[in-house]
Order: C-alpha cells, then structure tokens, then sequence
C-alpha cells in the first residue's frame, strides 16, 4: 500500500475510533466516518469492509504490541505472582488510553454472536493470542503447574482478565483506583490458589474447576 494509502487508512480509523466514543459503536455509521474523515464512502469501505473490520484492527494492533512487549515486562521476574503482575500491568496500560472507547463496545462486546466481542468466532484468533500471553507468563514461573490444570489455566486465567476489564470499564473511582486494587488484592489469591492446587488435597477442588470451564467452552475435558 502507498505512503498516501497508508495515511488515508490511519484518518479513517483514528476517526471512528473517535466517533464510536462519541456516539457509541451502533450509533456510528460507515458513512458518517467517511464524512468526517472527508473521503468518499466506498473509499471507507475500500480499507474497511465494516465497521467491526475496524474493531478487529484495533485489537490486532493492541495483540501486536502486547506480544512485541511481554518478555521485556517479564524479564527478571521468577516468582509467579510477580509475572502475572508484571502481564497485567502491560495489558492494562495498553488498554488505558483506549478506555472510552472500549467502553463504548460494551454492549457489542456481551453479545458472543456479535464480531466485535472477545468471545466471537471471529476473535478466535486474537483470543487464542491473548490467552497464550498467559501461557508464557505461567511456562516461566517457579511454580509447578499440575498435569490436568496446566492445559487450561491460561484460559482460566484470560477469564479472570476479562473480568478484570468489565469492572475497569464500570469503575468510576478516580484514575480507576479501585480497579488497582482489585488486581493487587485478587492476584494474591489467584496465585495462592495456582501454588496450593498442586498438592493432592486439591485434586476435587481442581476437578471442579476443570468441569467448570468445560461447560463453558461446550467440550469434554
């Protein structure tokens, strides 16, 4: 693509970004970004097919970043709590600045039929991405993940992220503070419970939580 492909591509996207703030995703429309970023509708369409397209992008771009990034934020840190810590912090200060806008894809973002939500068929790629983020912050801990648990507690933990978003999303404590505290403190048990679920006495507790996220995903485990 050329340099002026390439710029006209950035004005449209920085603009919906700003209008699904403004507006909210379903009250944006292709055309109105067109408009705004002073191109021709069916040149919109030409670098975006949709609306979602650009959602999509976005989450691309933010993975790309978070991939390109992880080993430097974990770099130095053994201790198990210290990298999840350490993977949060990097997830969350990407998504930072991006807050209003992830706000305003909440209701889409519920909704698994819709594209633009985590959980879509059409995510399934990125989420795949994103969940292996906390697969390669558990592979270099201190601590020994059980055989049955090891397979899924990085989409264990990638659920526990997204609940970490919904509320940052909802929190209206200044700067999201709460939402800090929740991390610190919910981080404690989490890696409490990943280091006690190696001993035999958890193996029921551990069974519950596998038949959990089975129902869940739909397949056996």
């Amino acid at each position: 693509m050329s340099t002026r492909g390439e710029e006209t591509r950035e004005k449209i996207r920085a603009v919906a970004l700003a209008l699904f703030q403004e507006k909210g995703f379903d009250g944006a429309t292709m055309r109105e970004i067109a408009a705004e970023a002073k191109v021709a509708t069916g040149a919109a369409y030409y670098y975006f097919p949709s609306k979602e397209s650009l959602v999509l992008e976005f989450y691309a771009r933010l993975q790309n970043e978070v991939d390109e990034k992880l080993s430097a934020a974990l770099e130095g840190h053994r201790e198990l709590r210290e990298r999840l810590d350490a993977a949060l912090r990097l997830k969350f200060g990407l998504l930072r600045p991006n807050r209003r806008f992830l706000g305003a894809l909440v209701r889409a973002g519920l909704d698994p039929e819709n594209p633009v939500s985590p959980f879509s068929a059409e995510t399934t790629t990125l989420r795949e991405r994103s969940i292996g983020i906390f697969r390669r912050t558990l592979e270099g801990s201190d601590v020994k993940i059980p055989a049955d648990l090891a397979p899924h507690l990085p989409r264990l933990l990638w659920l526990y992220y997204m609940g970490l978003i919904l509320f940052w999303l909802f929190d209206r404590s200044e700067q999201q503070k709460r939402t800090d505290r929740l991390i610190a403190r919910s981080l404690d048990a989490v890696a409490t419970a990943i280091k006690l679920s190696r001993f035999r006495v958890a193996a029921p507790l551990r069974k519950a939580v596998l038949g959990l996220l089975s129902d869940l995903e739909g397949d056996p485990v």
